[in-house]
């Protein structure tokens, strides 16, 4: 077959351009040689041979590429969700269209749709409803999220609780400087009102109560710093902390000692805006509460910043 009918006969096949060229010039050097096939064989051989050697020197091996996996369907639904929410398209309150809408609107399967929905509930986004007046509703955001993933991390060893009880003295040094920088007189009323239940839990002997009010002081002082993520910080760190105070009181019937007088002090710094003096009584009390607990090695166990522990639970 000559180089025409080699083209013609491709050509009708549907072969390419390129492929057409490539099938002549091989015919033209495999006629111009008669040992040329020989000869080919023969340079592959050694180019294998040499190959081998490479890899017997120690040369790097070639690369290897993995598989690329495509996402996963849900995940994509979610990030569609965030986006809208992050262009303010979808705000907290809002209705998602119904469920058979919107899985054809992204086409997919309910299936895959209800997947996805109901990972945007355990990230605290969304509320799904059952009901005539059901659905999905976007959330307004559950700081308690943050209290999750501190506890999970503690639970997997990724931190400890002596990192945990560091980073609390850190962050509420912080925030009492911010606080005094801040806080506004209705922060100031509350924080009051928290001293005085305080000091009536003491009186009438109700310990576990005044431990539930500590809880508060500190929600409510993280408020009063009035940075919101400084706020979230902080009730992580606290809630797993008031655990070992809870559970430290419930177990012996013994509480912190001149509670209600400290709390007295450190709210007047904060009202003077003192903050080196109302930093300097935090910084006190807390390395008090830790001496405390460090007394019984058992209330620092693990068991109990993981176990859940509820208000009035002995």
């Amino acid at each position: 077959m000559n180089v025409s009918d080699i083209f013609l006969w491709e050509a009708q096949k549907g072969a390419s351009i390129e492929w057409v060229i490539h099938l002549i010039i091989h015919r033209m050097a495999t006629k111009s040689s008669p040992h040329s096939s020989a000869g080919t064989r023969m340079a592959s051989s050694k180019r294998r041979e040499r190959a081998s050697d490479h890899r017997t020197a120690g040369s790097p091996a070639p690369v290897a590429f993995r598989p690329i996996h495509t996402r996963r369907a849900f995940e994509e639904i979610c990030d569609r969700i965030r986006e809208q929410l992050a262009l303010g398209v979808l705000k907290p309150g809002d209705k998602l269209p119904p469920e058979r809408d919107l899985a054809q609107q992204l086409g997919v399967s309910r299936n895959v749709l209800r997947e996805a929905l109901r990972s945007l509930e355990m990230a605290g986004v969304l509320r799904l409803q059952k009901g005539v007046k059901g659905g999905a509703f976007v959330q307004q955001g559950d700081t308690s999220r943050m209290n999750v993933v501190m506890r999970d991390m503690l639970s997997l060893g990724t931190i400890s609780i002596r990192e945990l009880s560091e980073a609390r003295v850190q962050v509420l040094d912080l925030v009492v400087r911010l606080a005094c920088a801040n806080a506004r007189q209705s922060d100031f009323e509350a924080l009051q009102a928290n001293v005085e239940r305080t000091e009536l839990f003491t009186r009438e002997g109700r310990l576990l109560e005044r431990v539930e009010c500590a809880r508060e002081f500190y929600k409510l002082l993280a408020i009063a710093c009035g940075n919101k993520v400084i706020a979230m910080i902080t009730d992580a760190v606290t809630e797993i902390h008031m655990r070992f105070v809870y559970a430290k009181v419930a177990s012996s019937g013994v509480a912190m000692a001149r509670l209600v007088e400290r709390r007295k002090q450190f709210l007047a710094a904060l009202r003077e805006r003192n903050a080196a003096a109302a930093a300097r009584l935090m910084r006190g009390h807390l390395g008090a509460v830790q001496k405390m607990l460090e007394q019984d090695p058992g209330a620092m166990s693990l068991q109990i910043a993981l176990a859940e522990m509820k208000p009035g639970m002995k």
